[in-house]
């Protein structure tokens, strides 16, 4: 006799997701260690009954937040798509949160079907600490920071190059070319702002690159060395990474994404201190978006 059996039919779904980086081992599982990753799965897994691989759009390293990071799993069943965000809330703890779901074509995928990522590192320059901004900002205030000799270190890294300064070792990447789309330095009262996007990012590169960043704005470090070190890809005299809690993955841009504007745009609220102020010194996204 034949098995009549059909395969139980499947569909993806893709989730907007935030979380706090702080008590996070970064977003890919492993063993041992708390991650992002590994939470969502299991709150998947308490619905469907059975373990699913969730796809994220980037990995990002332990402590760091994301605002808009991106994922997809294949889920079974009869759960709408839009409808897998308010399930899964109510498994996970409140360090993440899916803000949105939505069913998607089987070829869509959260990592390869992204066209940029966006960075936003925040620095706090005030002598003071203060802890309604420590989790999200690296409290530097050893020396002051000229944010336009950032941006002047920064602009000449738009487009394509090969950025091996900046490339932590461990990463199982073969190359390290990347294609910077946009960047961005502003500063609001007592808080500097860096922005990058690009197709993709190194392992640790974002971390690295505001080291030396700081270095240049604090005048430890010319343009011309900063400029000098990433042409001649100068791994030993990057020393520095910034600290992880002052970094957030902002969002993730599709040419089709089923999401709409203010549900993964603009996530990550500015914060603001020095002086009240209702002008955005960082200007918007360069190339593709879903506007």
């Amino acid at each position: 006799m034949s098995d009549s059996r059909q395969p139980t039919p499947t569909y993806r779904v893709a989730l907007v997701i935030q979380y706090l980086g702080t008590n996070f081992h970064g977003w890919q599982r492993q063993k041992a260690h708390r991650t992002v990753q590994e939470e969502i799965e299991t709150a998947i897994a308490s619905v469907l009954g059975h373990h699913v691989t969730l796809h994220g759009a980037g990995r990002t390293d332990a402590g760091v937040h994301a605002a808009a990071q991106v994922a997809h799993f294949n889920a079974t069943g009869h759960i709408p798509g839009h409808k897998w965000a308010t399930v899964l809330n109510s498994y996970l703890p409140p360090d993440i949160l899916i803000r949105a779901s939505a069913g998607v074509n089987e070829s869509w995928h959260a990592r390869f079907s992204a066209v940029y990522r966006r960075y936003r590192y925040t620095i706090y320059t005030e002598a003071l600490p203060n802890l309604f901004v420590s989790p999200f900002s690296w409290h530097y205030y050893y020396a002051p920071l000229e944010e336009e000799l950032m941006q002047a270190a920064l602009s000449p890294l738009v487009g394509k190059h090969h950025l091996a300064a900046f490339h932590r070792a461990g990463s199982a990447r073969s190359h390290s070319w990347v294609e910077i789309q946009a960047v961005e330095c502003g500063r609001q009262g007592s808080l500097v702002h860096i922005e990058i996007q690009a197709n993709g990012f190194l392992y640790g590169m974002v971390r690295l690159l505001v080291g030396m960043l700081v270095q240049v704005g604090s005048k430890q470090k010319s343009l011309e060395d900063f400029t000098n070190i990433w042409q001649t890809e100068d791994r030993e005299k990057v020393k520095y990474a910034a600290p992880p809690q002052g970094l957030c993955l902002l969002r993730v841009g599709y040419s089709d994404f089923p999401f709409s504007r203010e549900i993964w745009y603009e996530t990550q609220p500015y914060l603001v201190f020095g002086h009240r102020t209702d002008d955005r010194s960082l200007k918007t996204d360069k190339g593709k978006n879903n506007e």
